[in-house]
């Protein structure tokens, strides 16, 4: 109990004495409360430093053979498609190159051969020839109105199954969506045969029908396929003001923004002037502008 009182009871040192009076050591203090010097602490440091370094290095070392890897990997990846994108587009080139040769040198040969024949006699049939010219002219503006009715009641209804494929990335030089191509060649060349082989009027109206649905088709595959998807170059035919307004009416039609207008090609600017889409019109072009200015950039 004494004892207990002398430790409980306060100890009162003289004025001034705290200061003279040094602080209270331990015999054997622990090895966290000694006192450090600075230069172990230093090199203590260092060495926590330099593992931390080779873990981290090694740690990056794996890590960044993981990422080499997954990067190349990325890069073959790129350049096989680059490279089928590049046979798929000298295939449709090469079929679009022909095609549009034999018609081409088809449908003039027909042209010289069957006027030649007409005025064998030396009589010259006017009417005949203003008919035929008329028609191939009206077959070819009307061939738009055609294809933007087909392409709304049709091709995005009860023929969807078959135009769809021109609706998702494509793979392959083809589509299914092709096939409407040869639908439309096929009354051609019936018309341009009748018209070909008998003589008349009617004959020569048929001909000039035949006539305009070809240059239809044809002015078709190199501005829709070539110029707008990109299927095969298509030359200075890009740098042509109105072409590049056709060209981004038409991918506004693929973004389904105003439900599905335009439906026509050539006058699709028209078309979405109509439904109020003249802004979103010009947007779509400068984008294709700056797109078509990087990619010369980098080629």
């Amino acid at each position: 109990m004494s004892v207990a009182r002398l430790v409980a009871a306060p100890f009162h040192l003289p004025a001034g004495a705290s200061s003279r009076v040094p602080a209270a050591r331990l015999a054997f203090a622990p090895l966290s409360m000694r006192a450090t010097p600075p230069a172990i602490r230093r090199a203590a440091a260092s060495a926590r430093v330099a593992a931390d370094d080779k873990v981290v290095v090694g740690e990056a070392a794996d890590g960044g053979g993981d990422a080499e890897a997954a990067l190349e990997e990325a890069r073959a990846a790129v350049a096989e498609r680059a490279a089928r994108k590049r046979s798929e587009r000298r295939t449709y080139l090469v079929a679009a190159v022909m095609s549009s040769l034999g018609i081409t040198s088809m449908a003039a040969a027909a042209v010289y051969y069957r006027f030649a024949w007409q005025m064998e006699g030396g009589e010259i049939p006017v009417t005949e020839m203003v008919g035929t010219f008329a028609l191939s002219v009206g077959a070819a503006v009307g061939m738009e109105f055609w294809a933007r009715w087909a392409h709304r009641a049709l091709w995005h209804a009860s023929l969807w199954h078959m135009h769809e494929s021109h609706h998702r990335p494509r793979d392959g030089p083809f589509e299914l969506n092709d096939v409407f191509a040869i639908v439309n060649a096929v009354p051609a060349m019936s018309l341009l045969a009748y018209g070909f082989f008998n003589r008349g009027l009617v004959p020569g109206l048929c001909f000039g029908a035949g006539l305009g649905i070809t240059l239809f088709g044809m002015a078709y595959m190199f501005v829709h396929d070539g110029l707008v998807h990109r299927r095969f170059p298509v030359g200075p035919i890009a740098n042509v003001p109105y072409f590049r307004r056709v060209a981004a009416a038409h991918q506004i039609h693929h973004m389904d923004n105003f439900d599905g207008v335009p439906y026509g090609l050539f006058l699709g600017p028209k078309e979405l002037k109509e439904v109020g889409g003249t802004e979103e019109l010009e947007k779509e072009i400068k984008k294709r502008i700056k797109r078509k200015e990087t990619l010369d950039a980098v080629q």
